[in-house]
């Protein structure tokens, strides 16, 4: 999600993609205000709502370790205890405001996102004025906390980072490099210059952190991966001036960025050099690239927009059913010359009220041997698993979402993002806390047994080793 409040860009906009085959439910009437509706296979197994000191701030994204799930929030974090997934507890909670917090996890280190300009770097920061002088003082960027013990996360370290951390992406080094490496996604959408954010904005930051000493964390590069506003050079199109999010799969040496303007294939053979091995660029639907997520080998990636910045009510007749969506690329060819070939668009099958804001957002694989699924998040379109096995003719296998927040007026809420784990579907939902699904269905049968220790969706691995 773009920001809602930061830097003064309020509910920033964008472009977007789309759909494909139409299940019978396609018509399905607009639920109630917080009315729950569902296809039959899946079902919410449990729920709490946000509370305490990070109540009324938004909740973000996940990461996941062990029994425990972690997630982020304007305000901080919250440790959930989930060693029953019927039965989740609030273990903890994490007091440290800053946008958006977006979180990951490696070893006993969980490392957070700060991307609003605060006072200085500890968890008792103010918020900085977008109309203050360039000369204050400001910091954003990278956290990292110690979670050896879940239930008291320690504050080790704190890296500043040009133009904050709107979103971060975890490589482990390899070999005999017992160090990890955040890939630090920001950019500058309000075209101010400023301490901290200056234009042109074309890099990402990489921030080494020894296993060993996480204090001796610092920026070891600032790759520049986007030279003159990005590869198309398309004045009709959004110019990509730096990545919204990356997602990384290691053991292939690869990433895929959704950089602005373009999805973006890397070599991350080198983690301190990342460079570009190919681009794409859709000037029709899309033009704000979000997320991206590969199958399992690396043989498709596909990339989200999130047209309306996220606080736009973009799933309905007006916007259509090629905008605001999914565009599913085959990755062809070998090494150094791949390229990404478009496949289909997809988009959810099920017009929202005007008053939801509704379009694509953050999911993940499910583990199912020989299928490419993914459960995916809609803001208030709700949570949708669906199956690209055949990246031309994607199809719908379940969905489930609440009504508007509001049928008076746009209210921004819904869910940030829907992860599978462990045999469960985890759902951030912004306004209204953590919601736990199960789905059972013949087609991802395989996946209920499959078992992962660290989970972290902008990291991938290999499911068929867990």
């Amino acid at each position: 999600m773009k920001h809602l409040a930061s830097r003064g860009t309020a509910v920033a906009a964008i472009l977007l993609g789309l759909l494909v085959a139409t299940p019978a439910h396609a018509d399905t009437a607009i639920p109630g205000v917080d009315e729950i509706v569902s296809s039959p296979n899946i079902a919410q197994v449990a729920h709490l709502d946000t509370a305490g000191p990070l109540a009324g701030a938004f909740n973000t994204d996940w990461a996941f370790k062990g029994t425990y799930a972690f997630d982020g929030n304007y305000n901080g974090f919250t440790v959930y205890d989930i060693s029953d997934p019927r039965d989740p507890r609030v273990a903890t909670q994490v007091l440290c405001p800053g946008s958006q917090n977006d979180l990951s996890i490696y070893g006993d280190l969980l490392f957070v996102a700060t991307d609003s300009q605060r006072t200085d770097d500890s968890c008792a920061s103010a918020s900085v004025p977008a109309s203050s002088p360039a000369e204050t003082p400001r910091w954003e960027g990278i956290k990292v906390f110690d979670i050896s013990d879940p239930l008291n996360p320690a504050y080790v370290k704190a890296v500043k980072t040009d133009c904050g951390s709107h979103t971060q992406t975890m490589v482990p080094g390899k070999g005999k490099d017992h160090s990890v490496y955040l890939y630090v996604q920001s950019y500058n959408l309000s075209g101010a210059s400023y301490t901290n954010c200056a234009l042109p904005h074309d890099k990402i930051s990489i921030v080494k952190v020894p296993l060993k000493d996480p204090t001796a964390a610092a920026v070891v590069a600032t790759p520049v991966l986007f030279p003159d506003g990005g590869f198309g050079g398309d004045a009709d199109s959004s110019a990509t001036t730096g990545c919204h999010d990356i997602t990384a799969y290691p053991a292939k040496d690869i990433a895929a960025g959704a950089c602005m303007g373009d999805g973006v294939l890397l070599d991350i053979s080198n983690p301190v050099a990342p460079s570009v091995i190919t681009t794409v660029r859709d000037t029709e639907n899309f033009a704000f690239w979000h997320s991206a997520t590969f199958n399992n080998d690396a043989t498709k990636v596909v990339f989200t927009d999130e047209l309306g910045g996220g606080g736009g009510a973009e799933c309905n007749a007006t916007v259509g059913p090629n905008r605001g969506a999914d565009a599913i690329y085959d990755i062809v060819g070998k090494g150094k010359k791949l390229s990404l070939r478009f496949r289909s668009y997809f988009k959810i099958p099920r017009a929202n009220a005007d008053t939801e804001n509704c379009v694509a957002h953050n999911g993940s694989l499910i583990p199912v041997p020989g299928r490419d699924i993914l459960v995916q998040a809609w803001y208030q379109g709700g949570i949708s698993v669906w199956d690209f096995t055949d990246s031309s003719r994607p199809t719908e296998i379940a969905y489930w979402e609440r009504g508007p927040l509001s049928t008076e007026s746009l209210v921004v809420g819904g869910s940030w993002s829907a992860y599978w784990y462990n045999g469960f579907i985890y759902s951030s939902d912004i306004q209204k806390g953590l919601d736990v699904l199960e789905v059972k269905d013949h087609r991802i049968d395989k996946a209920k047994h499959a078992r992962t220790y660290l989970f972290n969706a902008q990291t991938q691995s290999d499911y068929r080793s867990w």
